[in-house]
């Protein structure tokens, strides 16, 4: 028996990944700013909301497909842009964009990933997402939304929610960068996990190919991921410019990181056709709400006006079954297959989204549920 077939959810994907990454790699992912409360709340957020199923609803056939930015997906589950994914696997956002096109749903590319804009479109006809981290080099912004209309990108999605970086603790006691610097205390992890290092040394060269041409900063020259939003992006960022950009780009366009009900409705007059209800999976404000306790309020807010996605803390089916019932358009979330990237790759990914597609299924009819129109408020209770 593989060690996949001993997975069977996502965390033990996260066990497996810990074992095989070098703890600075993996406390990368897994950690979060300060004393970690948030990210510890987005999980536990759904624990306070009970399911209530119907039954006799006849669901031999369910269909589970939602339309999201003029795409239809297969899954109400789309798996978020997130950075630097060559460091946990060789394969990188290759093997995470071939594996979502397995399941017909939508993967998005970070500004700061490890291939590019269009090596990355060119991967599959699947729907795509590009992050777009807004920096202080005005050319370097208008070249990565130009290369996204170039490789004919479904949407872009502005990140809000990184003005500075986030005081991630765990980074600062490894010493991660990106590229890896090896420090003293870093070493011998490095060391002890000779498969993650002669893959990272023997392998495509690490790089940042979306930004290599304008910042030199974690690509050629090892920097903190916190230090990097500090020092690189453009802390002027406001509606004023987030409007332009919406228009400059001219297509689908996503606000990531909105939690306050205020937000929302702004969101909707600069032009944006969804947001993403996410706090960066605790990696940045410390102490900030979960995105599904902000859920409701938002979605009774603009949910008629602005498709509403529910962005973090989820690793089960049910999580998403109570984030649609709440009124979200879909779902997505990052460490749930950085895990799996981290574990096995292309395959480990491919798994992830096998369990989660099946649990969606099963819990589907177990709920009554023939499709994603079928949920609402009326099977949820809170605790």
């Amino acid at each position: 028996m593989s060690a996949l077939d001993r997975v069977h959810n996502i965390d033990d994907f996260r066990a497996l990944a810990k074992r095989r990454l070098p703890w600075p790699v993996f406390d990368y992912i897994d950690g979060a700013a300060d004393d970690e409360l948030t990210r510890r709340r987005n999980r536990r957020a759904y624990d306070d909301c009970d399911l209530v199923p119907r039954v006799l609803a006849g669901v031999a056939d369910i269909d589970m497909s939602v339309t999201l930015f003029g795409r239809q997906l297969a899954m109400p589950l789309f798996l978020s842009p997130t950075a630097l994914q060559r460091l946990f696997h060789w394969q990188g956002e290759r093997a995470v964009a071939r594996a979502a096109a397995k399941f017909g749903t939508m993967a998005g590319l970070s500004s700061l990933a490890t291939v590019s804009i269009a090596d990355f479109a060119a991967l599959s006809d699947a729907p795509k997402m590009f992050q777009l981290y807004v920096h202080k080099d005005e050319g370097l912004n208008r070249a990565m939304v130009d290369a996204a209309k170039e490789a004919r990108m479904d949407v872009i999605a502005l990140t809000v929610d990184t003005i500075v970086g986030g005081n991630r603790e765990r980074c600062l006691r490894s010493g991660f960068t990106s590229p890896p610097r090896l420090t003293p205390s870093s070493m011998l992890s490095y060391a002890i996990k000779p498969r993650w290092t002669l893959d990272y040394l023997l392998r495509e060269r690490f790089s940042l190919p979306n930004l290599e041409a304008y910042v030199a900063a974690g690509s050629s020259v090892p920097a903190s991921v916190a230090d990097y939003f500090t020092t690189m992006l453009d802390q002027s960022l406001d509606w004023k410019r987030a409007e332009s950009i919406a228009k400059y780009w001219g297509g689908h366009f996503c606000l990531k990181g909105v939690m306050a009900v205020e937000d929302a409705r702004r969101a909707i007059d600069i032009g944006a056709s969804a947001i993403m209800v996410s706090n960066h999976g605790g990696r940045q404000l410390d102490g900030s709400r979960a995105p599904f306790d902000a859920l409701s309020e938002i979605v009774d807010a603009v949910g008629d006006k602005i498709d509403v996605i529910c962005d973090g803390g989820i690793t089960r089916a049910s999580h998403i079954l109570k984030a649609l019932s709440v009124g979200a358009k879909a779902c997505s979330g990052g460490r749930l297959y950085l895990y799996a990237l981290a574990a096995a790759g292309e395959a480990g990914v491919t798994r992830a989204l096998h369990l989660l597609h099946a649990e969606l299924v099963r819990d589907m009819k177990l709920m009554g549920a023939r499709t994603i129109a079928d949920l609402n408020r009326d099977n949820l209770r809170w605790r």
